[in-house]
């Protein structure tokens, strides 16, 4: 892990590099399975499901009775942890419903909005090393508030053809209407296309390998929308001499067991409190039983001092992490000069974890810098906003002119007389 001292402010964009691949040297191998899927529909993710996950489907939806057996294969204090976490995200993101109102914006002029789900989403849920159960809850809760018809899931099966039973425990509490055996780059082309089994749906959500982003971001030119960019998980922690160090490497410890590509940050003005956050970091790596994965991640991490804390903000929002943690006395005074990040975790008793699973916020979020620009998944992200007018005779003749005026300096003399014949008439 590198420790850096002082850095220039030209030094930051070097600093705040992440360890992400090109995916774009991807395309051809992923346009290759898209169109194969396209085309050629099941059929097609069989014989990808065969190749790459090492299974030999018959049916690519997971049926009733394999749903049943899978719910009473999960121990029932997990069946209760996921319950209470679906209940905290389940209040935090109905919060977050929208509520139009009409406003006259001239006399006989109203306007107003109207919130609409989202008919069809396809929610993709990884498998791999680590069954991501929590995101079944994190993609699929906020798509049932909103009112999305129907809720779409694919991951990828075991060597037993069968999905893992806390995701279809999950995918039951949440209410999601469709599990789909299918991981990969076949997932992504069976949602965005639509197969004999698989909805074609209008918007996919969910985080995944290389090949599942840049699967994402092609189907994406054309065919059907996606949650956002995605890249490798990152956490930036904000420290001083207050925070205790055993927080801070678990924090970071946390974030670097997600993959080898994954990266820790911390940012702090004190110097003497480096040393014992790396002597922490040692010692608890030392027993996590992801300890490989976790100290590749290492490599890419950092710990970084700075002169005053508004150079350590400078930075953090230069950064935009996508999980920022501030462990400082005065962390509610930093907080509120946050301006890009993912999500914000304050004080010395709210781990980055609390968000990943159960305090209720969504742990989809923007990485890579894309929290310049890019929210987390919330509500709005499952729903459309039409907007609607109005116009009566008296608010076209206060209006009328206006338009016209403008229309006839843009030369589009059919806008002009949209409204002119109407004027005629009063």
């Amino acid at each position: 892990m590198e420790i850096i001292k002082y850095p220039l402010q030209e030094e930051w964009a070097s600093i705040a590099k992440r360890p992400s691949l090109d995916v774009t040297s991807l395309f051809d191998t992923v346009r290759s399975v898209l169109n194969d899927v396209r085309n050629s529909g099941d059929e097609a993710v069989r014989r990808y499901e065969e190749k790459f996950d090492k299974v030999l489907l018959s049916e690519l939806v997971a049926s009733e009775s394999e749903k049943e057996e899978a719910y009473g294969l999960v121990d029932e204090s997990l069946k209760d942890a996921i319950c209470c976490a679906h209940k905290n995200i389940e209040t935090f993101h109905a919060s977050q419903r929208f509520t139009g109102r009409k406003i006259e914006t001239t006399s006989g002029v109203t306007c107003w909005q109207k919130a609409v789900a989202i008919e069809k989403v396809g929610l993709y849920v990884p498998g791999g090393t680590a069954p991501l159960f929590s995101t079944v809850l994190m993609l699929a809760v906020p798509a049932k508030i909103a009112g999305c018809k129907e809720i779409v899931l694919c991951t990828p099966p075991g060597k037993d053809g069968k999905v893992n039973p806390a995701i279809l425990y999950a995918a039951k509490v949440a209410g999601v209407s469709k599990v789909c055996k299918i991981g990969g780059i076949q997932a992504i082309a069976a949602m965005a296309y639509g197969t004999e089994s698989v909805p074609k749906v209008y918007k996919i959500f969910g985080p995944g390998n290389q090949y599942v982003t840049a699967a994402k971001q092609l189907v994406s030119l054309k065919d059907v929308a996606i949650d956002m960019p995605a890249g490798p998980s990152e956490v930036a922690v904000i420290a001083d001499v207050s925070a205790n160090p055993e927080f801070i490497a678990a924090d970071f410890l946390s974030q670097a067991e997600h993959g080898k590509d994954s990266q820790a940050i911390l940012v702090t003005v004190d110097e003497a409190l480096i040393q014992p956050v790396c002597d922490a970091i040692n010692s608890q790596l030392s027993v996590l039983p992801r300890a490989e994965i976790t100290a590749q991640a290492l490599t890419n991490s950092r710990i970084i001092l700075m002169k005053d804390k508004n150079e350590v903000m400078d930075f953090i929002n230069y950064y935009a992490p996508e999980h920022l943690i501030i462990q400082t006395e005065d962390y509610a005074e930093l907080a509120g000069k946050v301006e890009n990040a993912g999500s914000v975790f304050m004080g010395p008793y709210t781990p980055e974890s609390a968000g990943d699973y159960a305090s209720g916020t969504n742990h989809t979020l923007p990485t890579n810098g894309y929290a310049h620009a890019y929210s987390g998944v919330n509500l709005d992200s499952f729903i459309k906003k039409i907007t609607f007018q109005e116009i009566t005779s008296e608010g076209i003749s206060k209006l009328g002119p206006t338009i016209q005026i403008m229309a006839e300096n843009e030369q589009l003399e059919a806008h002009r007389n949209a409204v002119t014949v109407r004027l005629k008439t009063l």
